[in-house]
């Protein structure tokens, strides 16, 4: 890389407990000491941001001030980063190769690890760097192994480890693996208790705290200062509702036992997936209890009572499943009312107008609008249908066009990936200069004549539309003269009513509806 007269440069820092990263010598204020330290004997160097993520791992690069690093390169504020090693910079080896090997000399980019002694300025990598990483690679896994044992093990001996305590508790400012009361929630979580034990509903307690303006649990937290957020309920419910309720009331955690391993990870980063009841890890007596153990036994005898199973194959209407509030995005309820069926929105009939409006509608009308909308489709496609039917050439290659969409993109992945071979090549010094970017230009130019040709073959993809599954069940059936849960199941995904009566629906088949009506 050649020498300029000054660097703008990024130093980037981050810090993982997870990685098994040490607090006192990897901290972030550590590494900006060590940053600024070597900085101050460079005077070639002119610090842009310090680019921070503490607390996200170093095994994937899905980090906000790494991705705003990476943006101000490209924007050409940047054309230097600096970090304290390269476990800072990221622990799997495969994208950090690409980052140090290929998109910082593509972008003209001075990398510098001080206490690995790595400065690209100096020439290629030591080759000891593939190995630094996949060392930082291991070093993560064998960590995140080591952490899941020692989590496990906590657990089992009745350590609080969750990130938030239970509304209704705090986490002991002595000892964060220990729960206290919180004077105020615990006061309400008794009185849920308590209007539960006296045979009280959930949506009415739930109203009964909505009306007297008490802050439901995510806003409690919130409140209180906590980054907390609720994944159970939509962005938009500031309130109690009966789910709310209904966890409460069947927590273990107000008798005072510790409840863990509610949910597993496959791998080190996987998706958390809910454990089954059976190997859920509780421990009883490990904090003070809110509510005593009769109580608790009252309560789980009336949510058994009022949990009443519900005969779905014969209480289903027609649109049951379909509806939601275009507003507040809960489900609607169904009415009945002299004969007549209409439907309003649940957390308007269960909570009332706090929470939301009414959003009516009667049934009639809604089977109007959707059998109109459908039969508009219909009357669409099968209009399309006729017009390709008819235009249809006569040549049986048109079957090929599949197996050509194919072979053409089995090509340009093969063009892509000599072209990468010639970049590695040259940057080997195997291939001259002059020889890459000659090689380079016949690769491109092969490459989008095939793309071309790849856009061509795409663009009958609308007839393969017309003909697809949906559209012959559609014109099949020819005009609707009435709705019913076979047809809606097969073609409608979700309705949204807003309180003006406006609906929005959307198919099962919308992007395609989409790209059909368009032609």
């Amino acid at each position: 890389m050649r020498n300029i007269e000054n660097y703008r440069v990024a130093c980037y820092e981050r810090l993982s407990r997870e990685d098994g990263d040490k607090l006192e010598s990897d901290s972030i204020l550590t590494q900006q000491h060590i940053l600024e330290d070597y900085l101050r004997g460079h005077p070639e160097f002119d610090i842009v941001d310090h680019y921070i993520d503490d607390g996200y791992t170093g095994t994937n690069f899905n980090r906000p001030s790494f991705k705003r690093m990476i943006k101000d390169i490209e924007d050409g504020k940047v054309n230097c980063v600096i970090v304290k090693d390269l476990s800072r910079f990221g622990r799997d080896y495969i994208d950090c190769g690409f980052y140090l090997e290929r998109w910082f000399p593509e972008h003209s980019v001075r990398f510098i690890a001080i206490n690995d002694r790595e400065d690209s300025l100096n020439g290629p990598y030591s080759m000891l760097l593939p190995m630094k990483n996949i060392y930082n690679a291991q070093y993560a896994r064998d960590i995140s192994e080591k952490v899941r044992s020692a989590m496990r093990s906590k657990q089992r001996r009745g350590d609080f480890v969750g990130a938030f305590a239970s509304y209704g508790y705090l986490k002991d400012p002595k000892n964060h693996n220990h729960l206290i009361p919180d004077p105020v929630a615990s006061q309400v979580v008794k009185r849920v208790f308590e209007l539960a034990a006296s045979g009280m509903g959930q949506i009415r307690i739930a109203k009964l705290l909505n009306g007297e303006g008490i802050p439901c649990p995510s806003e409690y937290k919130r409140m209180m200062g906590e980054n907390y957020t609720n994944c159970h309920r939509l962005d938009s419910t500031k309130y109690w509702t009966y789910a709310t309720i209904h966890r409460m009331l069947t927590n273990e955690y107000y008798i005072g036992s510790v409840v863990s391993n509610r949910s597993i990870r496959s791998t080190m980063h996987g998706r958390p997936k809910a454990a089954k009841r059976e190997d859920w890890i509780v421990v009883a007596d490990k904090h003070e209890a809110i509510i005593s153990k009769e109580l608790w036994n009252a309560v789980q005898a009336q949510v058994a009572v009022h949990s009443r199973g519900i005969d779905f194959e014969h209480n289903r209407g027609l649109f049951s499943g379909f509806l939601h509030c275009g507003d507040c995005g809960r489900s609607v309820c169904k009415k009945r009312s002299n004969g007549r069926v209409s439907y309003s929105c649940g957390s308007y009939q269960r909570y009332g107008p706090r929470v939301c409006t009414p959003h009516y509608i009667a049934e009639s009308t809604l089977e109007a609008i959707v059998l109109e909308d459908l039969n508009r489709i219909i009357r669409s496609v099968t209009e399309l249908k006729e017009i390709a039917e008819r235009n249809q050439p006569s040549n049986p290659a048109s079957t090929n066009k599949e197996a050509e969409v194919k072979r053409l993109e089995a090509s340009i992945a093969r063009l892509r990936r000599l072209k990468q071979r010639c970049y590695e090549d040259y940057c080997e010094d195997l291939l001259s200069k002059d020889d890459f970017m000659q090689y380079k230009a016949e690769y491109e130019q092969q490459e989008q004549e095939l793309q071309r040709q790849l856009d061509a073959a795409n663009e009958t993809e609308v007839e393969n539309l017309i003909h697809s599954e949906w559209v012959e069940s559609l014109v099949a059936s020819g005009q609707l003269t009435k709705l019913d849960r076979k047809t809606l199941s097969q073609t409608v995904k979700d309705i949204r009513i807003f309180e003006d009566q406006h609906i929005e629906i959307t198919y099962l088949f919308s992007e395609e509806l989409r790209i059909l009506l368009e032609q």
